[in-house]
């Protein structure tokens, strides 16, 4: 039976009185006397934000939908996997993560992360082919010979002619044939700083260009005359072609390419690189992405995709390749091509870029249809298909593989904003000429462009920096810092002031701080049974409290602004500097809990961002060198035990001896223990007013660096008092020096000049000049003075030398 008022009522027995019958007359009125008074939703203060992310699609900041609930479905642009990763994969792969993050850590969002790797493409096919080709002839060189001279002597023309021309005014270019004649006018050209900024206008890889030639002619002229000295080993060989790898390659494979027949050569360098990437990332702290995608594993479901394409009517065959025809797309009043850069759909130097270096222009309706299937020539990878042997176009994986995992309709698309046009836009359009929808992807982010002081990373520009290089100066938290200090799609000039400005010091803002707040923390849980009787919480206590819930609010809004991480690190550097306030105005009576707390937010919140390392269990972010798992209690405590004892038995040492400066010597190993056996343990003391020291934990490398830093400042100290010192005795030993002559010899030869003075009184004083005359008044009185001044001088040296005498005899 439910239990209603009425029930209950009706169970209990209840009966009411008379004066009462009058007041409530029915059962009625009593089940209401019984009932709850109505409850009222509390009005709404503030709105909470909602989640706008700038959408490429619009350019403007649009809020966040999902199709399905929470569970989000998010495609990413992977690499395309032939060399080093470098400085423009860390920005947009870091940049990814962050992003992920926040959405999946942050805002809650279920995410299923997809991300490609190329491993078939132009690009690929042509390094493949040139290593394999190089690797050949090396491996077949087995001495220096005219023939091999001559093969490489060509090579070095044909590489002067085609690639470093295009960087030369035309009168400049070499003819065949005479390569090596105009060489020098070539040198001094790039050499000439001005005129080689000409040279760059005309082609951005020209110092590259130049650079390999020069090098490879100085290696033919060093072969010329190893063979013109009998010098013909293999190892002469394999210098000349070393030397000369990068126009060798090229030219080899102009010549043999057709000779590649073995696919694994293309599978082997993107297995290769695809390893080599991945191990990248996981340093920069990268989360694998939920699902990875490679496109030589999905070529039927190409095929299958592009049939479809052709079956809607928007693609078309020539000559065993297929492509995309844009005009028909475009004119369907269902599609609108390139939505993302609609101005750059007649851009041919983009258009081909896009399609790749191996690809043919021919058979094409319109210069903006692009390749969906390639017809494959001899040396390349091929696969069956309808149309013949083949490979994949580019554009065509991503909207293959995305569909299969992800379906017909993508929540977020990401990638380099160099890639909006026209990859991004051709994958739309496939994919909506397939699934034949009006919006494939709601949501595309594109990250912002890096440059490296100030310029365009290029090998050209000799400012290429591969994500190992950049590891060698930099930690992966202080790059990833580095980028969450800058908005995501905006550009970012990458630059030393930078990394040893603005991101170091909020390092070490926040190492800083954590160190100081673990301190307090573990030295309050050490007395943590003592109470003072008071319970520190005050008007300061609550303003500290209000500022960080106000700062959950700030970093929140932040985050909902398209992800503005640069406000965001404000909001949390902002309460870091409230809570140092609060601590050292506050000291031994600071709350804890409320530090704690404060601290601990903070501490996710940078974890959040990917920037923890090491336990995430304790207050902070970690620092890089903590590792996980089991603990060997002898090996962590024996050190700090060992200093522990022999502290002990020093201070029992002078306490037994009793010495009169027992107390100054137990100060000196205080003073040891804190300067010199803590310091390799990484445990500073700091000394306090009330006599009790706080202690830190901090890397020992950071207090050694202090300590040698203090040490070289009071040997300066010593060394500017001890000059000072020297200095000083240097003239009181001047000053003896002169003091040496009694004052009854100081007007005799040969202290004065022979013949200057003929007489003499008893104490030496003079009467008479070396003519005969009496001492006029005046020079009377400057020779009393001056035999005055050394009489007092000589007593003083007198003195000096008996003080002297009695030290070397003490000694």
């Amino acid at each position: 039976m439910i239990r209603t008022p009425v029930n209950i009522i009706a169970r209990s027995g209840y009966r009411a009185s008379a004066p009462h019958r009058r007041s409530v007359n029915t059962l009625k009125d009593a089940v209401m006397a019984l009932r709850q008074p109505a409850w009222h939703p509390p009005p709404r203060q503030i709105d909470q934000p909602v989640l706008k992310i700038f959408n490429s699609l619009t350019k403007t900041k649009t809020e966040f939908i999902p199709i399905d609930g929470s569970h989000v479905k998010w495609y990413n642009c992977g690499p395309t996997v032939y060399d080093a990763s470098h400085m423009g994969h860390a920005r947009n792969y870091v940049t990814q993560d962050i992003l992920r993050r926040i959405m999946s850590d942050y805002f809650g969002y279920d995410v299923h992360f997809v991300m490609n790797v190329t491993d078939i493409d132009d690009k690929i096919i042509v390094r493949a082919r040139q290593n394999h080709l190089f690797s050949q002839f090396r491996n077949s060189a087995t001495a220096l010979s005219a023939d091999l001279l001559s093969q490489v002597n060509e090579a070095w023309g044909s590489y002067v002619r085609e690639n470093v021309s295009k960087g030369l005014p035309d009168e400049e270019k070499p003819s065949r044939g005479d390569e090596e004649v105009r060489w020098p006018q070539i040198t001094g050209l790039a050499r000439d700083q001005s005129r080689k900024l000409e040279c760059l206008k005309r082609d951005e890889k020209f110092d590259m260009h130049f650079t390999a030639a020069d090098r490879t002619l100085a290696a033919i002229e060093a072969a010329r005359h190893a063979l013109s000295a009998n010098q013909s080993s293999g190892d002469t060989a394999l210098r000349l072609i070393d030397e000369s790898r990068d126009i060798l390659a090229s030219a080899l494979d102009k010549k043999l390419q057709d000779t590649v027949t073995d696919q694994s050569v293309f599978r082997s360098l993107a297995a290769h690189w695809e390893g080599l990437f991945f191990k990248d990332m996981e340093r920069l702290r990268v989360r694998y992405p939920d699902t990875v995608t490679r496109v030589t594993e999905y070529v039927p479901e190409v095929v299958e995709f592009v049939q479809g394409i052709i079956k809607n009517g928007y693609g078309y065959e020539f000559e065993s390749s297929v492509y995309f025809d844009t005009g028909a797309f475009d004119s369907s009043d269902r599609h609108d091509y390139a939505k993302l850069e609609p101005w750059s759909k007649g851009n041919r130097e983009l258009l081909a870029e896009g399609e790749g270096v191996l690809s043919s222009t021919s058979g094409r309706r319109s210069a903006s249809d692009f390749a969906l299937w390639k017809a494959s020539k001899p040396g390349e990878p091929s696969w069956p298909s309808p149309w013949g042997p083949g490979r994949p176009g580019w554009h065509i994986e991503c909207s293959v593989m995305a569909s299969a995992i992800l379906g017909d309709r993508l929540d977020i698309h990401s990638g380099g904003i160099d890639l909006a046009f026209p990859h991004h836009d051709n994958e739309m359009a496939q994919s909506e000429a397939y699934h034949e929808c009006g919006a494939w992807v709601n949501y595309f982010i594109h990250t912002g462009h890096l440059h490296i002081e100030g310029l365009k990373m290029s090998k050209s520009l000799k400012n290429f920096i591969t994500i190992d290089e950049i590891l060698q100066r930099f930690t992966a938290r202080q790059l990833r810092l580095a980028f969450l200090t800058q908005l995501w799609n905006a550009k970012i000039d990458f630059s030393e002031s930078m990394m040893t400005g603005e991101v170091k010091s909020l390092e070490v803002t926040f190492n800083n701080f954590f160190t100081n707040v673990r301190a307090i923390i573990s030295q309050a849980r050490a007395h943590e049974d003592q109470s003072d009787g008071e319970h520190h919480y005050n008007d300061a206590e609550q303003e500290l409290m209000k500022s960080l819930h106000d700062s959950k609010t700030a970093f929140r809004v932040a985050l909902c602004d398209s992800f503005n991480t640069p406000e965001a690190l404000k909001v949390i550097r902002d309460l870091v500097s409230r809570i140092n306030i609060y601590i050292n105005s506050s000291g031994r009576k600071a709350n804890v809990s409320v530090v704690e707390q404060s601290a601990t937010w903070i501490g996710d919140m940078l974890r959040m961002f990917g920037l923890g390392e090491g336990q995430a269990s304790e207050i902070g972010w970690g620092q890089e060198d903590e590792g996980a798992g089991g603990v060997n209690r002898e090996e962590t405590l024996m050190p700090y035990l060992r200093i522990l004892s022999s502290f002990r038995d020093g201070v029992r040492q002078l306490a037994i001896a009793k010495n009169d400066d027992a107390l100054k010597e137990i100060l000196k190993l205080c003073d040891k223990l804190r300067d010199d056996d803590l310091v390799s343990l990484g445990v500073a003391l700091d000394d306090q007013e009330d006599g009790k020291a706080l202690v830190k934990l901090v890397s020992p490398a950071e207090l050694i660096k202090a300590r040698e830093e203090k040490r070289l400042k009071l040997d300066a100290q010593a060394a500017k008092k001890a000059a000072a010192a020297e200095e000083v005795r240097q003239k009181r030993l001047a000053k003896m020096e002169k003091g040496r002559v009694p004052p009854e010899e100081m007007f005799r030869p040969p202290n004065v000049p022979e013949g200057a003075y003929i007489r003499w009184d008893e104490c030496g004083f003079p009467t008479a000049t070396g003519s005969g005359e009496e001492l006029s008044k005046n020079q009377q009185k400057r020779a009393r003075k001056e035999w005055d001044a050394q009489k007092k001088l000589h007593e003083e040296f007198l003195a000096w030398k008996k003080e002297q005498e009695s030290v070397a005899g003490s000694s």
